[in-house]
């Protein structure tokens, strides 16, 4: 008989481990189920992470690596803060898609305007817009102690019915023959965001993804406010005894994670996607959350799990196009590496222990 026994101390080993057991199950599991599909699972595993990177077209698809990691890593970050405290905000993908649709509404509102200032002006909008759709849940649940998965998660489907409502209505290019869907912000350069280094892929998100995991590692380590964060993740009724208010914590964290989730809105709807469209929103807010737990909530954790997720989007496309892999397989490939992660994660706070049957007999424990 196999049983659960909680360790004295977290391991170190596992904690370590966790990811790396994950990702390995991950391929076993999901070549399991791409043989299922009729594919050869080598050359799909192959396909998703090695061809990016050493393949054919590698010189171009390395480049691309930014572009879908940047998104991916600024909302992490954010998230993480909260989940480090215990507070779940599930609903970044909202607080994405009301970050680009305020930062794209102050950019066309002044067009054809040109001037400096148009581009960080979007910004500021594009944070203020995921900020204050993050700040309903929070404020539900200080006041009247809603639960923040909910509300936040339910705000998603609201924030795509007012994405729709831009495409089709108050954005909607004049000129563009009535199809749904913004002017292209490739043709308004004083609010595009285009590449910093041509074809390198790195644009403004992702310089501001890479500066925002290195100032949240110095808040987490050396700021009086990352450890309160912490001791009210790990122990509530401690933190309150050492003075963290947790109403204060939870809009903090809810406040940055959206204001965080809206500057990646606003970065990719200037850069790679270009316009706000009705399919604008390509689930970066739900992929983050297996981005921060697979970087085990540390900033440059996140880094490099943003870049491996990055990494099977890319593949998980090129499989799709060369193989005729079906893209549900893809996301269900990316949804196994949060399930085994979670599962794994268990044996860092226990371990097993084999319990023998002539214990069970005399009912020792």
């Amino acid at each position: 008989m196999i049983r659960l026994e909680k360790r004295p101390l977290p391991s170190q080993f596992w904690q370590v481990a966790t990811p790396i057991v994950a990702v390995i199950m991950t391929m076993f599991a999901g070549g399991l189920m791409f043989a299922t599909l009729g594919k050869n699972p080598i050359e799909v595993i192959r396909t998703i992470f090695w061809d990016p990177l050493f393949g054919e077209f590698a010189w171009y698809l390395r480049g691309q690596l930014m572009v879908k990691a940047g998104p991916l890593i600024l909302i992490a970050i954010g998230l993480s803060l909260g989940f480090r405290a215990g507070i779940w905000n599930i609903g970044a993908e909202g607080q994405y898609i009301m970050g680009a649709i305020c930062g794209a509404a102050v950019g066309l509102a002044v067009f054809p305007t040109e001037n400096r200032l148009i581009f960080p002006v979007m910004i500021v909008a594009g944070a203020f817009g995921g900020w204050a759709w993050a700040m309903i849940p929070a404020i539900l649940k200080t006041r009247f102690n809603t639960n923040e998965i909910l509300v936040s998660l339910m705000l998603v489907y609201v924030a795509q019915s007012i994405l729709a409502m831009a495409a089709l209505g108050f954005l909607r290019n004049p000129e563009g023959s009535g199809f749904p869907g913004s002017r292209n912000f490739s043709s308004y350069p004083a609010a595009a965001n285009p590449e910093i280094i041509a074809g390198s892929g790195l644009h403004w998100g992702g310089v501001f993804a890479l500066i925002t995991a290195g100032l949240l590692y110095i808040l987490l380590q050396r700021h009086i406010l990352g450890f309160q964060i912490k001791l009210a993740g790990q122990a509530p009724r401690a933190a309150r005894f050492h003075g963290v208010v947790p109403e204060k914590l939870v809009v903090l964290c809810m406040g940055l994670s959206g204001a965080l989730a809206g500057l990646a809105g606003l970065f990719e709807v200037t850069g790679p996607a270009g316009q706000i469209s009705i399919d604008f929103n390509a689930g970066y807010g739900f992929t983050a959350i297996i981005v921060a737990f697979l970087g085990r909530l540390n900033p440059l954790g996140i880094v490099l799990a943003g870049l491996l997720m990055a990494l099977t989007y890319i593949g998980g496309e090129m499989a799709a196009t060369n193989l005729g892999l079906p893209s549900a397989a893809v996301q269900a490939f990316q949804g196994m590496l949060l399930f085994f992660l979670l599962a794994i994660d268990v044996m860092s706070n226990y371990r097993l222990r084999l319990k023998s049957t002539a214990a069970k007999m005399l009912g020792v424990k």
